[in-house]
């Protein structure tokens, strides 16, 4: 897995945002995470070795914008040139993780049509409200490759309807992480991957959170443990769409 980070900073805009690991990690060096500005590594895609070979390979996905979002308004000069690298590299599969579905036209390639094969657009749904005011624009746009993250998830989420249009992938669980870390359930995981079992969607429980309930009992899980905790449940899905 590659992490391409064109530019940083983002704003707060739902109770998923509270807790930002961004805003903690910048918060150690002084630097304000509110001012979205193009990073030095823009170009990453496009860039190679001194043998002349791509520092990105075809080996795997690119996860984009994760100290920022993609459709952040203050990147819309930039997107259009993002996008033109993602499409110049199309041996790559680029995803892109957000909360901003809404502005998902905004500096658009005009050639976008059906969408591309390379991209991957993951809508992050923490709650039923924002499940139910994000997930209707997410499936009404011409994406070939959609799926949904509940990370931080917040409380129990019902997507079955959204399953139901057989066009998400993948649905992503996880708690949330640092010291403010809210409560996570896992009857709330469990309840979605039944979900998912039921709509034969492939299902990861990624991460417990710091804060994790379990059969009535709390647990404060270091951070260092709890994606390896989420492994051990052995509760993962998939399909091989």
């Amino acid at each position: 897995m590659d992490i391409w980070n064109p530019w940083h900073g983002c704003h707060k805009i739902s109770a998923g945002c509270r807790n930002c690991y961004m805003y903690r990690r910048d918060a150690e060096f002084g630097k304000d995470s509110s001012v979205v500005t193009k990073t030095s590594s823009f170009d990453l895609p496009l860039r190679k070795s001194s043998s002349g070979e791509c520092k990105l390979q075809n080996e795997g996905t690119v996860f984009c914008c994760m100290t920022s979002d993609f459709f952040v308004s203050e990147a819309d000069g930039w997107r259009r040139e993002a996008w033109e690298m993602m499409r110049t590299r199309s041996d790559l599969r680029f995803t892109i993780v957000t909360k901003r579905i809404d502005r998902f036209y905004v500096s658009l390639p005009p050639d976008w049509g059906e969408g591309w094969d390379n991209i991957t657009v993951c809508v992050t749904c923490e709650d039923q409200e924002n499940t139910d005011r994000r997930l209707p624009v997410l499936l009404s746009l011409p994406i070939k490759h959609l799926k949904i993250i509940h990370e931080p998830m917040l409380g129990p989420i019902d997507i079955s309807q959204y399953l139901a249009s057989k066009r998400i992938e993948q649905v992503i669980c996880g708690g949330e992480s640092g010291s403010g870390a809210r409560l996570c359930e896992y009857g709330w995981i469990l309840a979605t991957r039944r979900q998912c079992l039921e709509h034969r969607v492939d299902f990861t429980f990624k991460q417990t959170g710091a804060l994790f309930r379990k059969d009535g009992r709390i647990f404060r899980i270091p951070r260092r443990l709890q994606m390896s905790q989420a492994r051990k449940a052995d509760i993962d899905l998939y399909f091989g769409r």
